[in-house]
């Protein structure tokens, strides 16, 4: 099967030297699956020429936020209707997640609580016990903007205290998740850092970091999802 990332940002340079691009890790994090990849870097206004040119999408990850008045952001939310009115498969990781619910009806804001870093806990609904399991499931995060309002179609399948609207699913072809499975433990000690004070506070990053000295982020759960969807599979 063949997998088209639609990589709407990626890491620092010095990080990508270690631990590669958005794109590559998303990559890494299949590498159990049998899927070939094709990546459009969409910033620059690459994009597929149809729909079906691959079997099913992953929107990364990214620095901009869903509601920026970007050309490439209008286009690309264009895209998911069209990948969604022809049902293929389709993921959102974190700006993903956020700008499929916007390109579906829902809105997305900067939170008021803030940024959340380092490791989140994610409590199944009722729903979602049948796709993730029925125990809390600990994700990485880096997000301040948050999904407020819900698309109609959507389905809460896991949420948590910071961000209630953390899993979601739109019928059986739609599958996104706020927090970054494809993050290694390695990769957030190094990311935290080097994202202040562009991003976060010192005492932000320090918060996050914390909680990766206390908590073992296990994505196992989201990662399996993610790869039914892609290959068709109800959840």
């Amino acid at each position: 099967m063949k997998i088209g990332i639609l990589a709407a940002g990626t890491s620092s340079s010095a990080l990508q030297e270690q631990f590669g691009s958005f794109a590559l890790m998303t990559e890494r994090m299949l590498s159990d699956a049998q899927f070939s990849f094709k990546c459009w870097d969409v910033r620059l206004g690459e994009f597929p020429q149809a729909v079906n040119e691959c079997d099913g999408w992953i929107i990364t990850g990214s620095p901009c936020s869903a509601y920026e008045s970007l050309e490439w952001i209008a286009d690309l939310e264009s895209l998911i209707r069209a990948i969604d009115q022809a049902e293929v498969p389709l993921i959102g990781i974190c700006f993903g997640h956020q700008l499929i619910a916007q390109a579906l009806g829902g809105v997305v804001v900067k939170a008021d609580a803030g940024w959340g870093v380092g490791v989140d806990s994610y409590q199944p609904s009722a729903a979602g016990q049948a796709v993730l399991g029925s125990e809390p499931v600990r994700l990485h995060i880096i997000h301040q903007d948050q999904v407020i309002q819900l698309p109609a179609r959507a389905e809460i399948l896991a949420a948590s205290a910071f961000c209630q609207y953390g899993v979601l699913r739109y019928g059986s072809h739609i599958f996104t998740v706020q927090a970054h499975p494809e993050f290694s433990r390695e990769y957030m000690l190094c990311e935290l850092p080097a994202i202040v004070p562009e991003y976060l506070t010192a005492t932000d990053a320090e918060k996050g970091l914390k909680s990766l000295e206390h908590y073992e982020a296990d994505s196992a759960p989201v990662v399996d999802a993610i790869i039914r969807v892609l290959m068709g599979k109800s959840l």
